[in-house]
């Protein structure tokens, strides 16, 4: 699980210095719009939506875009609609992959994710190959320097966390889907800052990597994620620290 984490992270600070940025506004901006239209435009009542949004103002999104995005969703604006896809397949070394995918055109979606796992030692898999290898939970990271050990974990099991682990640098912190907005919102209130906090897939098993095969399986995310239609790509890689701090 550390892995899946300290990816996470990595990834969040290399988004921080990316001249790509409009990227992840993009990205941002279809989850709004689809969780509006599935869930409805009020926060307050649609917690999809709610976490997006929350997502959005971490990225320094700006609220006109995620205005439009709710817009978009409910209808109020012109815009596309967006098929949601939920694939696995496995990239070098035998990790597995789940990725998911919002687009306007399922076909091409697809062929471009062929392509690219085909480009970089992947292949797309059945439906439950690796699925079952995953959880989905929250993950709440906070900084080392951020929070005392006892004071993170008191605070964290009140709210109703299901386990903190204690990494080199970091608290990781798991809920379920259902306990994580409680949790998140209690670290926030004590005046905690979060490194990351998201809904994601646990892998429950790793492969470690090391290497050849690990530098492959990094530039394989790179391109999964630089895929305007890729939403999410959770692995269960292990790969060593100084090489997931080399791709930051």
């Amino acid at each position: 699980m550390s892995g899946h984490s300290k990816w996470a992270t990595t990834k969040r600070r290399k988004a921080a210095v990316d001249s790509k940025r409009s990227k992840i506004f993009t990205k941002i901006a279809k989850e709004i719009t689809v969780a509006a239209r599935v869930g409805g435009g009020d926060a307050e009542t649609n917690p999809r939506l709610r976490h997006a949004i929350a997502e959005g103002r971490a990225n320094n999104m700006p609220y006109e875009n995620i205005e439009r995005a709710i817009k978009r969703g409910t209808g109020e604006l012109e815009g596309v609609r967006y098929e949601e896809l939920s694939l696995e397949a496995y990239g070098p070394g035998g990790v597995a992959l789940m990725i998911e995918i919002l687009t306007d055109n399922r076909n091409r979606s697809l062929a471009d994710l062929r392509y690219i796992l085909s480009r970089n030692g992947g292949n797309l898999g059945e439906r439950g190959c690796v699925s079952w290898m995953f959880e989905k939970k929250g993950l709440i990271v906070v900084d080392k320097n951020s929070a005392d050990e006892d004071e993170i974990l008191m605070i964290a099991l009140e709210a109703g966390a299901d386990d903190l682990k204690v990494e080199d640098d970091r608290f990781d912190i798991y809920t379920t889907p259902e306990t994580f907005e409680d949790v998140r919102n209690a670290i926030e209130k004590a005046g905690i800052k979060l490194t990351l906090a998201e809904i994601s897939m646990i892998p429950q098993t790793t492969v470690a990597v090391k290497g050849k095969e690990a530098q492959q399986v990094l530039h394989l995310l790179e391109a999964l994620d630089e895929h305007d239609d890729i939403q999410n790509v959770y692995s269960n890689f292990d790969i060593p620290d100084e090489m997931l701090d080399a791709a930051a």
